[in-house]
């Protein structure tokens, strides 16, 4: 309910525009605004207006909005403080608050703790997450994050995909799961963090500790609905059959008690690199999945030395450019249907790639023979083959790059060598755009179209990862954690920035608009407050905010994520 108060002060009569509401059964004064004296008042409601603003600040809106109206429609922070219980009074806000606050700023300008309190006063989320002075202290944040442990971060990621899953109607029909990497800055001889450790970085920076992390995510607007986050130094098949597991426990409760049939399982799509004996053993113990794989076609040179004749179109219009086959092999302990694919695109890329490839050897070598050929070496023979099989090593160069080396003394050595075309050819026509996919549907549950339809899904969990790797917005970076705990911490909150800045772009195609994760944020940034600064006779100047002009497509988000909610009241 909304009143307006007379406060005197000095015997003049200043205006209040207060909001009462029941806080524990009794009426309470839940907000107020200062409207100013009587003549400011009048002033205001003049023709003459209120006259021009002293100064005037702008103000993050439309994302800022976007983003928390999305975490409040998936009920986070009542689900975090569902799970870790309630804290004390003094502590500033609950622990689902911060952990939403955090995940706010993933998703739309990543900054550390320490920065967050300012980049908050850019802002204008203030006005719906009240806050008490030095609530938003970077230390505030820390304590916040010792609440959770690993389990609670597990129960709760599996009650807000419950609710998303529930509220926003995802598909569960085509999942995709894929692992990388993260760089750390986590010192080499801190023992509090044994997840970050060194391994196969993905992001080239072997010099640095890295976490692991794993997804499951929806074909359905690559939404997350499974993380694992784990050691980086553990190799990514080992990690498969633990998130096989849990996704099987989490949505085989989802989905209902009855045993799912044949036709109603999950379809679990990814790359070779998961395929294990074990891995296997879980996945066809499993009564809710469904899986697309595909094997390293090196390992199965048979179906690579089938005539061309074999193979057919599989989709002109869908798939240009591929034929495939389709044969039937024992594959871990099975008999398991595979499609033999040959793809023209890839054909043509993986030819350029080796293309690259040859020309370095080639330069490679050169200097190797220039420098034998001036008699300047001290090396001995071997030493020399060394080098030149360093050089051949890389994947097929050996197949078709011929190096001979003559003489025996170090001033004797002389490398000569070529490209056999009749070799690179035979290399082409074996193994160039070829890809063996294995599948435990049958033709009558899933086409040859339709498995290799599954199979090229995986981009969607690939475009998530790029997605974490963008420093600008929805960025595990920068990561100032470096204690086991706070770091799988920051890990949850940064797949939740994902799965609220995906549900957002889902949101919006299936309005109409076909945008990117950082396209939408930046036209939803786009929409600003405007806060006008008025100094009356005495006190604290009067403020009067208005929004900035919106263009068509701003307008259309306006209204899709429901922002005259937030919107400040005239």
């Amino acid at each position: 309910m909304a009143f307006i108060v007379g406060k005197k002060q000095d015997g003049k009569t200043y205006y209040y525009l207060a909001e009462s509401a029941r806080v524990d059964g009794k009426p309470r004064i839940v907000s107020q605004r200062y409207l100013g004296s009587a003549e400011e008042i009048a002033q205001r409601l003049s023709e003459a207006g209120p006259g021009e603003p002293d100064r005037s600040r702008h103000l993050a809106f439309g994302d800022i909005a976007a983003a928390w109206e999305m975490l409040r429609r998936l009920g986070v922070a009542a689900i975090i403080d569902e799970v870790v219980g309630s804290r004390r009074a003094d502590a500033g806000a609950s622990v689902g608050t911060y952990i939403a606050l955090a995940t706010l700023n993933r998703v739309v300008d990543p900054c550390s703790k320490l920065a967050f309190e300012k980049w908050w006063g850019t802002t204008a989320g203030d006005r719906w997450v009240r806050l008490p002075a030095g609530a938003l202290d970077h230390r505030r944040f820390w304590d916040a994050m010792d609440v959770i442990g690993e389990e609670d971060l597990n129960e709760i990621e599996r009650r807000i995909v419950t609710a998303m899953v529930e509220r926003f109607e995802i598909d569960l029909g085509g999942l995709v799961l894929d692992m990388t990497n993260f760089a750390t800055w986590v010192d080499s001889a801190n023992e509090r963090a044994p997840i970050a450790q060194r391994g196969h970085s993905k992001q080239k920076r072997n010099d640095l500790r890295t976490c692991g992390l794993g997804l499951v995510v929806s074909t359905d607007g690559a939404v997350p609905l499974v993380s694992h986050a784990y050691p980086g130094n553990k190799p990514d098949v080992t990690q498969f059959g633990v998130m096989v597991k849990e996704l099987v426990a989490r949505f085989s409760s989802l989905l209902g008690e009855e045993e799912t049939s044949a036709a109603e399982r999950l379809t679990l799509v990814y790359d070779a690199g998961q395929n294990s004996e074990d891995n296997y053993e879980v996945l066809d113990a499993s009564e809710l999945l469904h899986f697309v794989g595909s094997l390293p076609p090196s390992e199965h040179p048979e179906l690579l030395a089938i005539q061309k004749s074999r193979y057919k179109v599989v989709d002109q219009e869908a798939f240009p450019g591929l034929v495939a086959f389709e044969t039937e092999k024992v594959v871990f302990g099975k008999l398991r249907r595979l499609v033999v694919c040959h793809s023209e695109g890839l054909h043509q890329k993986q030819s350029r790639g080796f293309s690259q490839a040859l020309a370095k050897a080639h330069r490679q070598l050169s200097v190797v023979a220039e420098r034998l050929a001036r008699g300047k070496t001290h090396k001995s023979r071997e030493k020399v083959e060394a080098e030149v099989a360093s050089v051949l090593a890389p994947r097929w160069v050996s197949r078709v790059l011929r190096a001979t080396l003559a003489g025996d003394s170090p001033k004797e050595l002389r490398l000569a060598f070529h490209t056999d075309e009749k070799a690179r050819a035979e290399l082409e026509e074996e193994i160039f755009g070829k890809r063996i996919l294995f599948s435990d549907k049958t033709i009558a549950q899933a086409s040859t179209q339709a498995i290799v339809g599954d199979y090229r899904s995986q981009e969607v969990v690939e475009g998530d990862f790029r997605q974490m790797k963008d420093p600008s917005v929805v960025s595990f970076s920068p990561m100032h954690h470096f204690t086991e705990q706070k770091i799988r911490v920051h890990i949850f909150y940064c797949v939740l920035a994902l799965m609220v800045a995906k549900l957002m772009t889902r949101e919006a195609d299936r309005a109409g608009m076909h945008l990117s994760v950082r396209a939408l944020l930046e036209s939803l940034a786009g929409i600003e407050e405007t806060l006008l600064l008025y100094q009356g006779e005495r006190g604290r100047p009067r403020a009067r905010r208005m929004l900035t002009e919106m263009d068509a497509t701003q307008r259309r988000l306006y209204d899709l994520f429901g922002l005259d909610t937030y919107a400040p009241m005239r």
